[in-house]
Protein backbone atom coordinates (compact mmCIF):
# COMPACT_ATOMS: atom_id res chain seq x y z
CA UNK A 1 0.00 0.00 0.00
CA UNK A 2 2.91 2.39 0.88
CA UNK A 3 4.64 1.68 -2.46
CA UNK A 4 1.45 2.47 -4.36
CA UNK A 5 1.15 5.72 -2.44
CA UNK A 6 4.77 6.54 -3.30
CA UNK A 7 4.13 5.95 -7.00
CA UNK A 8 1.16 8.31 -6.94
CA UNK A 9 3.16 11.03 -5.15
CA UNK A 10 6.23 10.96 -7.41
CA UNK A 11 6.98 14.47 -8.60
CA UNK A 12 5.59 16.13 -5.51
CA UNK A 13 7.69 19.01 -4.16
CA UNK A 14 9.74 18.12 -1.07
CA UNK A 15 8.41 14.54 -0.90
CA UNK A 16 9.70 12.61 2.09
CA UNK A 17 8.86 9.09 3.26
CA UNK A 18 9.79 7.69 6.68
CA UNK A 19 9.27 4.06 7.79
CA UNK A 20 8.81 3.90 11.54
CA UNK A 21 8.11 1.32 14.23
CA UNK A 22 6.00 3.19 16.76
CA UNK A 23 4.13 2.47 19.96
CA UNK A 24 0.81 3.78 18.68
CA UNK A 25 -1.14 0.51 18.73
CA UNK A 26 -3.99 -0.15 21.15
CA UNK A 27 -2.89 -0.85 24.75
CA UNK A 28 0.65 0.29 23.98
CA UNK A 29 1.10 -2.12 21.10
CA UNK A 30 3.56 -1.60 18.28
CA UNK A 31 2.60 -0.40 14.82
CA UNK A 32 4.53 -0.33 11.57
CA UNK A 33 3.87 3.05 9.94
CA UNK A 34 4.88 5.04 6.87
CA UNK A 35 4.82 8.87 7.00
CA UNK A 36 4.65 10.76 3.71
CA UNK A 37 5.10 14.55 3.60
CA UNK A 38 5.29 16.98 0.67
CA UNK A 39 4.66 20.57 -0.29
CA UNK A 40 3.01 21.05 -3.64
CA UNK A 41 1.98 18.32 -6.01
CA UNK A 42 -0.58 15.60 -6.51
CA UNK A 43 -2.84 14.30 -3.76
CA UNK A 44 -3.49 10.61 -3.13
CA UNK A 45 -6.45 9.27 -5.08
CA UNK A 46 -9.73 8.41 -3.43
CA UNK A 47 -9.21 4.78 -4.51
CA UNK A 48 -5.92 4.68 -2.58
CA UNK A 49 -7.49 6.21 0.49
CA UNK A 50 -10.45 3.78 0.25
CA UNK A 51 -8.10 0.79 -0.07
CA UNK A 52 -6.05 2.01 2.89
CA UNK A 53 -9.22 2.30 4.94
CA UNK A 54 -10.16 -1.28 4.06
CA UNK A 55 -6.73 -2.94 4.41
CA UNK A 56 -4.90 -0.99 7.15
CA UNK A 57 -5.65 -0.24 10.73
CA UNK A 58 -4.95 3.45 10.31
CA UNK A 59 -4.81 5.80 7.36
CA UNK A 60 -4.78 9.59 7.74
CA UNK A 61 -4.39 12.20 5.06
CA UNK A 62 -4.08 15.94 5.75
CA UNK A 63 -4.50 18.45 2.91
CA UNK A 64 -3.27 22.03 3.20
CA UNK A 65 -6.69 23.77 2.99
CA UNK A 66 -9.06 20.92 4.12
CA UNK A 67 -10.38 20.65 7.62
CA UNK A 68 -11.64 17.10 7.08
CA UNK A 69 -10.22 14.10 5.32
CA UNK A 70 -10.35 10.42 5.16
CA UNK A 71 -10.27 9.33 8.74
CA UNK A 72 -8.58 6.38 10.31
CA UNK A 73 -9.01 3.18 8.44
CA UNK A 74 -11.22 1.03 10.61
CA UNK A 75 -11.64 -2.67 11.16
CA UNK A 76 -14.21 -4.76 12.89
CA UNK A 77 -11.96 -4.87 15.92
CA UNK A 78 -11.35 -1.19 16.52
CA UNK A 79 -14.33 0.59 14.94
CA UNK A 80 -12.15 3.75 15.00
CA UNK A 81 -13.97 6.94 13.98
CA UNK A 82 -12.58 9.13 11.21
CA UNK A 83 -10.57 12.07 12.42
CA UNK A 84 -8.38 14.90 11.03
CA UNK A 85 -5.46 16.34 12.95
CA UNK A 86 -4.43 20.03 12.64
CA UNK A 87 -1.19 20.94 10.86
CA UNK A 88 1.73 21.29 13.36
CA UNK A 89 4.10 24.25 12.92
CA UNK A 90 6.84 23.56 10.36
CA UNK A 91 5.10 20.44 9.07
CA UNK A 92 4.76 19.86 5.31
CA UNK A 93 1.61 21.06 3.58
CA UNK A 94 0.49 17.51 2.77
CA UNK A 95 0.82 14.57 5.16
CA UNK A 96 -0.22 10.91 4.71
CA UNK A 97 0.03 8.29 7.45
CA UNK A 98 -0.34 4.58 6.75
CA UNK A 99 -0.05 2.27 9.78
CA UNK A 100 -0.66 -1.39 10.60
CA UNK A 101 -0.84 -2.58 14.20
CA UNK A 102 1.50 -5.45 15.10
CA UNK A 103 0.74 -8.20 17.58
CA UNK A 104 2.59 -8.08 20.86
CA UNK A 105 3.70 -5.37 23.31
CA UNK A 106 5.73 -2.30 22.49
CA UNK A 107 8.68 -3.78 24.40
CA UNK A 108 9.24 -6.10 21.49
CA UNK A 109 9.54 -3.23 19.04
CA UNK A 110 13.34 -2.90 19.30
CA UNK A 111 13.92 -6.54 18.37
CA UNK A 112 11.41 -6.29 15.59
CA UNK A 113 13.12 -3.18 14.28
CA UNK A 114 16.45 -4.99 14.15
CA UNK A 115 14.86 -7.84 12.18
CA UNK A 116 13.39 -5.38 9.70
CA UNK A 117 16.75 -3.58 9.27
CA UNK A 118 18.55 -6.87 8.69
CA UNK A 119 15.98 -7.98 6.12
CA UNK A 120 16.10 -4.67 4.28
CA UNK A 121 19.92 -4.70 4.21
CA UNK A 122 19.92 -7.70 1.86
CA UNK A 123 20.16 -6.45 -1.76
CA UNK A 124 16.86 -6.78 -3.63
CA UNK A 125 14.89 -7.78 -0.58
CA UNK A 126 13.06 -4.47 -0.25
CA UNK A 127 12.01 -4.48 -3.90
CA UNK A 128 10.83 -8.08 -3.67
CA UNK A 129 8.87 -7.37 -0.51
CA UNK A 130 7.29 -4.30 -2.08
CA UNK A 131 6.26 -6.21 -5.19
CA UNK A 132 4.92 -9.10 -3.08
CA UNK A 133 2.93 -6.70 -0.95
CA UNK A 134 1.55 -5.00 -4.04
CA UNK A 135 0.40 -8.32 -5.46
CA UNK A 136 -1.13 -9.38 -2.17
CA UNK A 137 -2.86 -6.03 -1.81
CA UNK A 138 -4.37 -6.29 -5.27
CA UNK A 139 -5.52 -9.85 -4.62
CA UNK A 140 -6.92 -8.88 -1.27
CA UNK A 141 -8.77 -5.91 -2.73
CA UNK A 142 -10.20 -8.09 -5.48
CA UNK A 143 -11.31 -10.66 -2.89
CA UNK A 144 -12.89 -7.92 -0.80
CA UNK A 145 -14.74 -6.55 -3.83
CA UNK A 146 -15.99 -10.02 -4.74
CA UNK A 147 -17.02 -10.67 -1.16
CA UNK A 148 -18.89 -7.38 -1.07
CA UNK A 149 -20.69 -8.22 -4.33
CA UNK A 150 -21.57 -11.67 -3.03
CA UNK A 151 -22.87 -10.12 0.16
CA UNK A 152 -25.05 -7.73 -1.81
CA UNK A 153 -26.30 -10.60 -4.01
CA UNK A 154 -27.00 -12.67 -0.90
CA UNK A 155 -28.97 -9.82 0.62
CA UNK A 156 -30.93 -9.48 -2.61
CA UNK A 157 -31.65 -13.21 -2.74
CA UNK A 158 -32.66 -13.19 0.91
CA UNK A 159 -35.08 -10.40 0.15
CA UNK A 160 -36.56 -12.33 -2.77
CA UNK A 161 -36.77 -15.46 -0.63
CA UNK A 162 -38.61 -13.56 2.08
CA UNK A 163 -41.06 -12.26 -0.52
CA UNK A 164 -41.50 -15.79 -1.93
CA UNK A 165 -42.02 -17.25 1.55
CA UNK A 166 -44.58 -14.59 2.28
CA UNK A 167 -46.39 -15.45 -0.97
CA UNK A 168 -46.25 -19.18 -0.23
CA UNK A 169 -47.63 -18.64 3.26
CA UNK A 170 -50.43 -16.49 1.87
CA UNK A 171 -51.22 -19.12 -0.78
CA UNK A 172 -51.13 -21.89 1.84
CA UNK A 173 -53.56 -19.98 4.04
CA UNK A 174 -55.82 -19.41 1.04
CA UNK A 175 -55.70 -23.07 -0.02
CA UNK A 176 -56.25 -24.22 3.55
CA UNK A 177 -59.35 -22.06 3.70
CA UNK A 178 -60.62 -23.38 0.37
CA UNK A 179 -59.90 -26.98 1.45
CA UNK A 180 -61.82 -26.47 4.65
CA UNK A 181 -64.75 -25.06 2.68
CA UNK A 182 -64.55 -28.00 0.25
CA UNK A 183 -64.46 -30.52 3.10
CA UNK A 184 -67.47 -28.87 4.66
CA UNK A 185 -69.25 -29.05 1.31
CA UNK A 186 -68.35 -32.74 0.91
CA UNK A 187 -69.64 -33.55 4.38
CA UNK A 188 -72.85 -31.69 3.61
CA UNK A 189 -73.13 -33.51 0.26
CA UNK A 190 -72.68 -36.91 1.92
CA UNK A 191 -75.36 -36.02 4.42
CA UNK A 192 -77.67 -34.96 1.59
CA UNK A 193 -76.93 -38.15 -0.35
CA UNK A 194 -77.68 -40.26 2.70
CA UNK A 195 -80.97 -38.44 3.12
CA UNK A 196 -81.81 -38.96 -0.57
CA UNK A 197 -80.92 -42.66 -0.29
CA UNK A 198 -83.29 -43.03 2.63
CA UNK A 199 -86.00 -41.26 0.66
CA UNK A 200 -85.33 -43.52 -2.32
CA UNK A 201 -85.55 -46.63 -0.15
CA UNK A 202 -88.88 -45.42 1.17
CA UNK A 203 -90.17 -44.69 -2.35
CA UNK A 204 -89.05 -48.13 -3.57
CA UNK A 205 -90.81 -49.79 -0.65
CA UNK A 206 -94.00 -47.82 -1.35
CA UNK A 207 -93.80 -48.69 -5.05
CA UNK A 208 -93.40 -52.41 -4.40
CA UNK A 209 -96.31 -52.33 -1.97
CA UNK A 210 -98.42 -50.37 -4.45
CA UNK A 211 -97.73 -52.84 -7.25
CA UNK A 212 -98.63 -55.77 -5.07
CA UNK A 213 -101.87 -54.17 -3.88
CA UNK A 214 -102.94 -53.01 -7.34
CA UNK A 215 -102.12 -56.38 -8.89
CA UNK A 216 -104.16 -58.22 -6.29
CA UNK A 217 -107.10 -55.85 -6.75
CA UNK A 218 -107.01 -56.21 -10.53
CA UNK A 219 -106.93 -60.00 -10.61
CA UNK A 220 -110.39 -60.39 -9.08
CA UNK A 221 -112.38 -58.49 -11.76
CA UNK A 222 -110.20 -59.86 -14.58
CA UNK A 223 -110.78 -63.43 -13.42
CA UNK A 224 -114.50 -62.67 -13.30
CA UNK A 225 -114.46 -61.38 -16.88
CA UNK A 226 -112.63 -64.49 -18.11
CA UNK A 227 -114.97 -66.80 -16.20
CA UNK A 228 -118.06 -65.07 -17.63
CA UNK A 229 -116.63 -65.29 -21.15
CA UNK A 230 -115.97 -69.00 -20.74
CA UNK A 231 -119.49 -69.46 -19.38
CA UNK A 232 -120.98 -67.74 -22.42
CA UNK A 233 -118.90 -69.92 -24.76
CA UNK A 234 -119.90 -73.15 -23.00
CA UNK A 235 -121.75 -75.37 -25.50
CA UNK A 236 -124.11 -76.44 -22.74
CA UNK A 237 -125.45 -72.90 -22.45
CA UNK A 238 -127.60 -70.84 -24.75
CA UNK A 239 -126.16 -70.87 -28.26
CA UNK A 240 -124.50 -67.71 -29.57
CA UNK A 241 -124.40 -66.41 -33.07
CA UNK A 242 -121.11 -66.61 -34.94
CA UNK A 243 -120.52 -62.89 -34.49
CA UNK A 244 -121.32 -63.09 -30.77
CA UNK A 245 -118.96 -66.04 -30.35
CA UNK A 246 -116.15 -64.10 -32.02
CA UNK A 247 -116.77 -61.08 -29.78
CA UNK A 248 -116.86 -63.17 -26.59
CA UNK A 249 -113.74 -65.07 -27.68
CA UNK A 250 -111.99 -61.76 -28.24
CA UNK A 251 -113.13 -60.60 -24.81
CA UNK A 252 -111.78 -63.80 -23.21
CA UNK A 253 -108.45 -63.47 -25.06
CA UNK A 254 -108.11 -59.84 -24.01
CA UNK A 255 -108.93 -60.76 -20.43
CA UNK A 256 -106.31 -63.52 -20.49
CA UNK A 257 -103.72 -61.07 -21.83
CA UNK A 258 -104.61 -58.58 -19.12
CA UNK A 259 -104.36 -61.30 -16.48
CA UNK A 260 -100.89 -62.24 -17.76
CA UNK A 261 -99.80 -58.59 -17.47
CA UNK A 262 -101.23 -58.41 -13.95
CA UNK A 263 -99.37 -61.59 -13.03
CA UNK A 264 -96.17 -60.08 -14.39
CA UNK A 265 -96.69 -56.93 -12.32
CA UNK A 266 -97.23 -59.08 -9.26
CA UNK A 267 -94.11 -61.12 -10.02
CA UNK A 268 -92.04 -57.95 -10.49
CA UNK A 269 -93.28 -56.66 -7.14
CA UNK A 270 -92.41 -59.98 -5.52
CA UNK A 271 -88.97 -60.00 -7.13
CA UNK A 272 -88.18 -56.49 -5.95
CA UNK A 273 -89.32 -57.33 -2.42
CA UNK A 274 -87.18 -60.49 -2.45
CA UNK A 275 -90.18 -62.79 -2.02
CA UNK A 276 -90.15 -64.48 -5.44
CA UNK A 277 -88.65 -67.94 -4.99
CA UNK A 278 -87.97 -70.40 -7.84
CA UNK A 279 -89.80 -73.73 -7.58
CA UNK A 280 -87.14 -76.03 -8.98
CA UNK A 281 -88.01 -79.33 -10.67
CA UNK A 282 -87.02 -81.39 -13.71
CA UNK A 283 -88.32 -79.70 -16.86
CA UNK A 284 -89.41 -81.46 -20.05
CA UNK A 285 -88.86 -78.95 -22.84
CA UNK A 286 -91.08 -80.71 -25.39
CA UNK A 287 -94.51 -79.70 -23.97
CA UNK A 288 -93.13 -76.30 -22.99
CA UNK A 289 -92.00 -75.58 -26.55
CA UNK A 290 -95.22 -77.00 -27.99
CA UNK A 291 -97.25 -74.62 -25.81
CA UNK A 292 -95.12 -71.62 -26.86
CA UNK A 293 -95.47 -72.53 -30.53
CA UNK A 294 -99.25 -72.83 -30.28
CA UNK A 295 -99.91 -69.66 -28.29
CA UNK A 296 -97.50 -67.36 -30.14
CA UNK A 297 -97.93 -68.43 -33.76
CA UNK A 298 -101.25 -66.61 -34.00
CA UNK A 299 -99.65 -63.33 -32.90
CA UNK A 300 -97.10 -63.30 -35.74
CA UNK A 301 -97.51 -61.01 -38.73
CA UNK A 302 -98.56 -62.83 -41.91
CA UNK A 303 -95.14 -62.31 -43.49
CA UNK A 304 -93.24 -63.56 -40.42
CA UNK A 305 -92.32 -67.20 -39.80
CA UNK A 306 -91.98 -68.42 -36.21
CA UNK A 307 -89.42 -71.23 -35.76
CA UNK A 308 -89.67 -73.12 -32.44
CA UNK A 309 -87.70 -76.41 -32.41
CA UNK A 310 -89.02 -79.81 -31.43
CA UNK A 311 -86.57 -80.49 -28.66
CA UNK A 312 -85.80 -84.05 -27.72
CA UNK A 313 -86.71 -85.47 -24.32
CA UNK A 314 -84.17 -84.32 -21.75
CA UNK A 315 -84.12 -84.66 -18.00
CA UNK A 316 -80.94 -82.63 -17.65
CA UNK A 317 -82.71 -79.29 -17.15
CA UNK A 318 -83.53 -78.70 -13.50
CA UNK A 319 -85.12 -75.26 -13.01
CA UNK A 320 -88.43 -73.41 -12.48
CA UNK A 321 -90.62 -74.30 -15.48
CA UNK A 322 -93.10 -71.44 -14.97
CA UNK A 323 -90.33 -68.82 -14.80
CA UNK A 324 -88.57 -70.27 -17.84
CA UNK A 325 -91.84 -70.29 -19.79
CA UNK A 326 -92.50 -66.66 -18.93
CA UNK A 327 -88.97 -65.64 -19.91
CA UNK A 328 -89.21 -67.33 -23.31
CA UNK A 329 -92.76 -66.08 -23.91
CA UNK A 330 -91.74 -62.49 -23.15
CA UNK A 331 -88.72 -62.59 -25.44
CA UNK A 332 -90.55 -64.34 -28.30
CA UNK A 333 -93.65 -62.15 -28.10
CA UNK A 334 -91.48 -59.05 -27.98
CA UNK A 335 -89.62 -60.22 -31.10
CA UNK A 336 -92.89 -61.00 -32.93
CA UNK A 337 -94.33 -57.62 -31.98
CA UNK A 338 -91.53 -55.70 -33.73
CA UNK A 339 -90.93 -57.99 -36.74
CA UNK A 340 -93.02 -57.27 -39.85
CA UNK A 341 -91.21 -59.50 -42.36
CA UNK A 342 -88.74 -62.37 -42.15
CA UNK A 343 -88.58 -64.71 -39.19
CA UNK A 344 -88.34 -65.12 -35.43
CA UNK A 345 -86.22 -68.15 -34.52
CA UNK A 346 -85.65 -69.93 -31.19
CA UNK A 347 -82.55 -72.12 -30.97
CA UNK A 348 -81.51 -74.28 -28.01
CA UNK A 349 -77.97 -75.47 -27.35
CA UNK A 350 -76.52 -77.64 -24.59
CA UNK A 351 -72.96 -77.11 -23.38
CA UNK A 352 -70.79 -78.95 -20.87
CA UNK A 353 -71.51 -81.96 -18.75
CA UNK A 354 -72.44 -82.72 -15.15
CA UNK A 355 -71.86 -79.70 -12.89
CA UNK A 356 -70.78 -77.55 -15.84
CA UNK A 357 -73.81 -78.33 -18.01
CA UNK A 358 -75.65 -75.31 -19.40
CA UNK A 359 -78.62 -74.54 -21.64
CA UNK A 360 -78.40 -71.59 -24.03
CA UNK A 361 -81.66 -70.27 -25.53
CA UNK A 362 -81.07 -67.90 -28.45
CA UNK A 363 -83.91 -65.83 -29.96
CA UNK A 364 -83.09 -64.20 -33.31
CA UNK A 365 -85.40 -61.90 -35.27
CA UNK A 366 -85.31 -59.80 -38.44
CA UNK A 367 -87.26 -56.94 -36.90
CA UNK A 368 -86.74 -53.19 -36.63
CA UNK A 369 -83.77 -53.51 -34.24
CA UNK A 370 -82.80 -51.18 -31.42
CA UNK A 371 -80.57 -48.07 -31.71
CA UNK A 372 -77.24 -48.66 -29.98
CA UNK A 373 -77.69 -45.83 -27.39
CA UNK A 374 -81.00 -47.41 -26.34
CA UNK A 375 -79.80 -50.99 -25.84
CA UNK A 376 -78.95 -50.57 -22.16
CA UNK A 377 -82.09 -48.56 -21.47
CA UNK A 378 -84.52 -51.22 -22.71
CA UNK A 379 -83.82 -53.09 -19.48
CA UNK A 380 -85.14 -50.17 -17.42
CA UNK A 381 -88.63 -50.73 -16.08
CA UNK A 382 -91.42 -48.94 -18.01
CA UNK A 383 -88.96 -47.65 -20.63
CA UNK A 384 -89.91 -48.04 -24.29
CA UNK A 385 -87.95 -46.99 -27.37
CA UNK A 386 -89.92 -44.26 -29.10
CA UNK A 387 -90.41 -44.27 -32.85
CA UNK A 388 -92.78 -45.07 -35.73
CA UNK A 389 -92.43 -48.80 -34.99
CA UNK A 390 -94.40 -48.29 -31.73
CA UNK A 391 -97.64 -47.49 -33.56
CA UNK A 392 -100.20 -50.18 -32.94
CA UNK A 393 -97.88 -52.08 -30.59
CA UNK A 394 -98.97 -51.35 -27.04
CA UNK A 395 -96.83 -52.47 -24.14
CA UNK A 396 -95.88 -51.76 -20.55
CA UNK A 397 -92.10 -51.57 -20.86
CA UNK A 398 -91.79 -54.43 -18.36
CA UNK A 399 -91.13 -57.36 -20.70
CA UNK A 400 -87.32 -57.26 -20.96
CA UNK A 401 -86.67 -56.11 -17.35
CA UNK A 402 -89.04 -58.81 -16.12
CA UNK A 403 -87.36 -61.49 -18.27
CA UNK A 404 -83.88 -60.50 -17.11
CA UNK A 405 -84.94 -60.51 -13.45
CA UNK A 406 -86.45 -63.98 -13.75
CA UNK A 407 -83.33 -65.21 -15.55
CA UNK A 408 -81.18 -63.93 -12.70
CA UNK A 409 -83.46 -65.69 -10.22
CA UNK A 410 -82.79 -68.89 -12.13
CA UNK A 411 -79.03 -68.33 -11.76
CA UNK A 412 -78.45 -67.35 -15.38
CA UNK A 413 -77.90 -64.30 -17.54
CA UNK A 414 -79.77 -62.52 -20.32
CA UNK A 415 -77.87 -60.48 -22.91
CA UNK A 416 -79.06 -58.54 -25.94
CA UNK A 417 -77.40 -57.34 -29.13
CA UNK A 418 -79.13 -55.46 -31.91
CA UNK A 419 -78.57 -53.64 -35.20
CA UNK A 420 -81.02 -50.95 -36.19
CA UNK A 421 -83.02 -52.03 -39.23
CA UNK A 422 -81.60 -55.58 -39.26
CA UNK A 423 -82.83 -57.31 -36.13
CA UNK A 424 -82.07 -58.38 -32.58
CA UNK A 425 -80.46 -61.37 -30.85
CA UNK A 426 -81.32 -62.26 -27.24
CA UNK A 427 -79.27 -64.95 -25.47
CA UNK A 428 -80.52 -66.63 -22.28
CA UNK A 429 -77.78 -68.64 -20.55
CA UNK A 430 -79.04 -70.96 -17.77
CA UNK A 431 -77.35 -73.62 -15.64
CA UNK A 432 -78.68 -77.08 -16.29
CA UNK A 433 -79.18 -77.56 -12.56
CA UNK A 434 -80.35 -74.58 -10.57
CA UNK A 435 -78.48 -73.92 -7.33
CA UNK A 436 -80.87 -72.57 -4.73
CA UNK A 437 -78.02 -70.97 -2.84
CA UNK A 438 -77.48 -68.55 -5.71
CA UNK A 439 -80.97 -67.13 -5.82
CA UNK A 440 -81.31 -64.89 -2.71
CA UNK A 441 -78.69 -62.36 -3.74
CA UNK A 442 -80.22 -61.87 -7.19
CA UNK A 443 -83.72 -61.37 -5.75
CA UNK A 444 -82.72 -58.41 -3.65
CA UNK A 445 -84.77 -55.33 -4.47
CA UNK A 446 -83.12 -51.96 -4.96
CA UNK A 447 -83.59 -49.71 -2.00
CA UNK A 448 -84.59 -52.53 0.38
CA UNK A 449 -82.59 -54.20 3.11
CA UNK A 450 -81.22 -57.47 1.67
CA UNK A 451 -80.17 -60.27 3.92
CA UNK A 452 -76.42 -60.68 4.26
CA UNK A 453 -75.86 -63.33 1.64
CA UNK A 454 -72.05 -63.13 1.77
CA UNK A 455 -69.73 -64.12 4.58
CA UNK A 456 -67.03 -61.51 3.88
CA UNK A 457 -65.69 -59.16 1.20
CA UNK A 458 -62.33 -57.39 0.89
CA UNK A 459 -62.04 -53.80 -0.38
CA UNK A 460 -58.57 -52.85 -1.72
CA UNK A 461 -58.52 -49.04 -2.01
CA UNK A 462 -56.29 -46.28 -0.62
CA UNK A 463 -59.15 -43.74 -0.60
CA UNK A 464 -60.51 -43.91 2.95
CA UNK A 465 -63.32 -41.43 2.22
CA UNK A 466 -64.65 -43.57 -0.62
CA UNK A 467 -64.36 -46.76 1.44
CA UNK A 468 -66.35 -45.14 4.26
CA UNK A 469 -69.04 -44.35 1.68
CA UNK A 470 -68.99 -47.86 0.23
CA UNK A 471 -68.87 -49.74 3.54
CA UNK A 472 -72.53 -49.14 4.62
CA UNK A 473 -73.80 -50.58 1.32
CA UNK A 474 -71.49 -53.59 1.50
CA UNK A 475 -72.45 -54.15 5.13
CA UNK A 476 -75.98 -54.85 3.92
CA UNK A 477 -74.70 -57.57 1.62
CA UNK A 478 -71.89 -59.13 3.67
CA UNK A 479 -71.37 -60.01 7.30
CA UNK A 480 -67.78 -58.75 7.29
CA UNK A 481 -66.19 -55.92 5.24
CA UNK A 482 -62.36 -55.91 5.32
CA UNK A 483 -60.52 -52.79 4.12
CA UNK A 484 -56.94 -52.99 2.79
CA UNK A 485 -55.43 -49.54 2.15
CA UNK A 486 -51.92 -50.78 1.28
CA UNK A 487 -52.05 -52.53 -2.10
CA UNK A 488 -48.79 -54.39 -1.38
CA UNK A 489 -50.61 -56.33 1.39
CA UNK A 490 -53.71 -57.09 -0.68
CA UNK A 491 -52.90 -60.58 -1.95
CA UNK A 492 -51.73 -61.74 1.47
CA UNK A 493 -54.91 -60.52 3.18
CA UNK A 494 -57.13 -62.06 0.47
CA UNK A 495 -55.32 -65.39 0.72
CA UNK A 496 -55.68 -65.39 4.51
CA UNK A 497 -59.31 -64.22 4.75
CA UNK A 498 -60.66 -66.17 1.72
CA UNK A 499 -63.53 -63.69 1.12
CA UNK A 500 -66.52 -64.29 -1.14
CA UNK A 501 -65.57 -61.32 -3.35
CA UNK A 502 -62.86 -58.67 -3.75
CA UNK A 503 -63.49 -55.01 -4.66
CA UNK A 504 -60.30 -53.67 -6.27
CA UNK A 505 -59.45 -50.03 -7.06
CA UNK A 506 -57.36 -49.47 -10.21
CA UNK A 507 -55.52 -46.25 -9.28
CA UNK A 508 -53.38 -46.65 -6.14
CA UNK A 509 -49.83 -45.65 -5.12
CA UNK A 510 -47.24 -48.39 -5.32
CA UNK A 511 -48.94 -51.42 -6.85
CA UNK A 512 -51.89 -50.36 -8.98
CA UNK A 513 -55.05 -52.40 -9.46
CA UNK A 514 -53.78 -54.04 -12.65
CA UNK A 515 -50.75 -55.41 -10.79
CA UNK A 516 -52.80 -56.64 -7.83
CA UNK A 517 -55.29 -58.30 -10.22
CA UNK A 518 -52.46 -60.11 -12.01
CA UNK A 519 -51.03 -61.30 -8.67
CA UNK A 520 -54.46 -62.55 -7.60
CA UNK A 521 -54.86 -64.45 -10.87
CA UNK A 522 -51.45 -66.09 -10.38
CA UNK A 523 -51.95 -67.01 -6.70
CA UNK A 524 -53.35 -70.56 -6.34
CA UNK A 525 -55.21 -69.70 -3.11
CA UNK A 526 -56.74 -66.51 -4.51
CA UNK A 527 -57.46 -66.91 -8.22
CA UNK A 528 -60.85 -68.58 -7.66
CA UNK A 529 -62.20 -65.52 -5.79
CA UNK A 530 -64.22 -63.12 -8.02
CA UNK A 531 -62.69 -59.65 -8.41
CA UNK A 532 -64.94 -56.62 -8.98
CA UNK A 533 -62.93 -53.66 -10.30
CA UNK A 534 -63.71 -50.16 -8.98
CA UNK A 535 -62.54 -47.06 -10.83
CA UNK A 536 -63.13 -43.35 -11.38
CA UNK A 537 -61.67 -43.57 -14.89
CA UNK A 538 -63.78 -43.19 -17.99
CA UNK A 539 -64.76 -46.49 -19.61
CA UNK A 540 -62.44 -45.92 -22.57
CA UNK A 541 -59.48 -45.33 -20.22
CA UNK A 542 -59.80 -48.74 -18.53
CA UNK A 543 -57.42 -51.29 -20.08
CA UNK A 544 -59.67 -54.34 -19.98
CA UNK A 545 -56.99 -56.37 -21.72
CA UNK A 546 -55.03 -56.25 -18.45
CA UNK A 547 -58.04 -57.46 -16.45
CA UNK A 548 -58.69 -60.97 -17.81
CA UNK A 549 -61.28 -62.84 -15.81
CA UNK A 550 -62.44 -59.78 -13.85
CA UNK A 551 -66.00 -60.26 -12.60
CA UNK A 552 -67.10 -56.76 -13.65
CA UNK A 553 -65.92 -53.13 -13.80
CA UNK A 554 -67.93 -50.62 -11.73
CA UNK A 555 -67.68 -46.82 -11.88
CA UNK A 556 -67.29 -45.29 -8.43
CA UNK A 557 -69.71 -42.42 -9.10
CA UNK A 558 -72.53 -44.79 -10.08
CA UNK A 559 -72.42 -47.25 -7.18
CA UNK A 560 -75.73 -47.96 -5.53
CA UNK A 561 -77.04 -50.85 -3.48
CA UNK A 562 -78.83 -52.09 -6.59
CA UNK A 563 -75.73 -52.04 -8.81
CA UNK A 564 -73.70 -53.80 -6.11
CA UNK A 565 -76.40 -56.43 -5.68
CA UNK A 566 -76.63 -57.05 -9.42
CA UNK A 567 -72.82 -57.10 -9.75
CA UNK A 568 -72.57 -59.69 -6.99
CA UNK A 569 -75.40 -61.77 -8.44
CA UNK A 570 -73.76 -65.18 -8.98
CA UNK A 571 -73.56 -66.92 -12.31
CA UNK A 572 -72.41 -70.47 -12.88
CA UNK A 573 -70.44 -69.65 -16.01
CA UNK A 574 -67.25 -70.55 -14.19
CA UNK A 575 -66.94 -73.74 -12.12
CA UNK A 576 -65.79 -73.76 -8.53
CA UNK A 577 -62.03 -74.22 -8.19
CA UNK A 578 -60.73 -77.62 -7.32
CA UNK A 579 -59.90 -78.07 -3.69
CA UNK A 580 -62.23 -75.31 -2.53
CA UNK A 581 -65.79 -76.63 -2.61
CA UNK A 582 -67.05 -73.83 -0.36
CA UNK A 583 -66.87 -71.28 -3.17
CA UNK A 584 -69.80 -70.59 -5.45
CA UNK A 585 -68.63 -70.19 -9.04
CA UNK A 586 -69.00 -66.62 -10.24
CA UNK A 587 -68.16 -64.70 -13.31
Amino acid sequence: MASEAGEQLLGATGLTARLRLEDIGPHGGAALSVHFGWGDGPSPTSALLSAAARLLDRGTYRAPEATTGTGDATTARTESPARTSPRPPGAPAHALLLAQFLPGHAACSDGLADEVRTALAVPGTAADLIETLRTQNRQLLAALDESQQQGEELRRLNGELEETNAGVLALYRELAGELEETNSGVVALYAELEEKNQELELVQAYRARFWANVSHELRTPVNSVIALAQLLLDPAGDPLSEEQSQQVSLMRASGSTLLALVDELLDVAKAESGRLEPLVADVDLRPLLHQLRGTLRGTAHPEVTLHVPDHRQSSALHTDEVMLTRVLRNILSNALKFTRTGHVRLEIEEHGTDADARFVFRVTDTGVGIPEPEIDRVFEEFYQVRGPHQRGRAGTGLGLPYARRLTQLLGGSLTLSSTLGKGTVVVIDLPARHDRDRAPLATTAPGTSPERALRSVVVVDDDAVFVNTLRPMLARLSENVIHVADSSRAVGVIAREQPDAVFLDLTMPGKDGYTVHAECAAHPAVRHIPVLVLTSLAAEDVDRGRLPGAHTVLHKTRLTLRTLTEALAPSPSRPAPAGDPRKTPQR
